[in-house]
């Protein structure tokens, strides 16, 4: 049987929150009145890092957003935030980690709060196929309309997202968590803890302080990709 890796991205294997740094992007390109959206981008962050954000009201900020953009000009300001942004950020301990499970033939996915539309390039530019993430509704030109599809893929709603993925592989692939010989999730955050919880090798990574401590009660091996650099 084989093994599921499962990754966090925003500071687990970039050490940046892509969602956050796509907001500044916005602002310092004049993109959106920067000053009003920096005020809210920053309110929302902070009360990600303390584990009070709701997650659907914070996307119904993020997608409302992207809505006042045809998709041919988000394309346009996504393409130069990977240039400006992301591409620095890239860091070679997080290829050697995917690489690692690639080379076991493990199957790997990235499964992040942020939406689709910030995340889908980044995991692209990891080399990671499959993504999970907070789904934007499309009109019929792919234009996002500002609406959120599903439940958000943060906290326990990550389980979720996990679940109906599984149950979408091939037959002939295994279909829920107990049928690998061994999962793996590596995440940085406390708010992940639902699912940290549900795999046979959960692994702190760049733990936060909320989550360091989890783990130090739990047992948990941490791993710190980053002070490396």
């Amino acid at each position: 049987m084989r093994n599921i890796a499962l990754f966090d991205l925003d500071h687990t294997l970039i050490p940046i929150d892509s969602d956050y740094e796509w907001g500044q992007f916005l602002c310092r390109t004049g993109a959106v009145d920067a000053d009003a959206f920096a005020r809210r981008n920053a309110d929302f962050f902070a009360q990600y890092q303390a584990g009070t954000l709701d997650p659907v009201e914070y996307l119904e900020f993020a997608l409302g957003t992207l809505a006042q953009f045809p998709r041919s000009r988000l394309d346009e300001l996504h393409a130069q935030f990977m240039q400006e942004v992301i591409q620095p950020v890239l860091l070679p301990v997080a290829f050697d980690l995917i690489k690692k499970h690639q080379d076991q033939d493990d199957l790997i996915a990235i499964i992040t709060a942020t939406n689709r539309f910030v995340t889908a390039p980044i995991a692209k530019a990891l080399g990671v196929q499959h993504l999970m993430a907070a789904e934007p509704e499309l009109d019929a030109a792919g234009n996002i309309t500002g609406k959120l599809l599903g439940v958000p893929s943060s906290g326990a709603g990550k389980v979720v997202h996990l679940q109906d993925w599984l149950a979408k592989q091939e037959v002939t692939q295994p279909r829920q968590l107990s049928d690998f010989n061994n999962s793996y999730f590596y995440s940085d955050s406390q708010n992940d803890i639902p699912l940290l919880e549900r795999v046979s090798h959960p692994v702190a990574t760049n733990p936060n302080d909320k989550l360091r401590a989890y783990a130090q009660t739990k047992g948990w091996p941490q791993l710190h990709l980053f002070d490396k650099q």
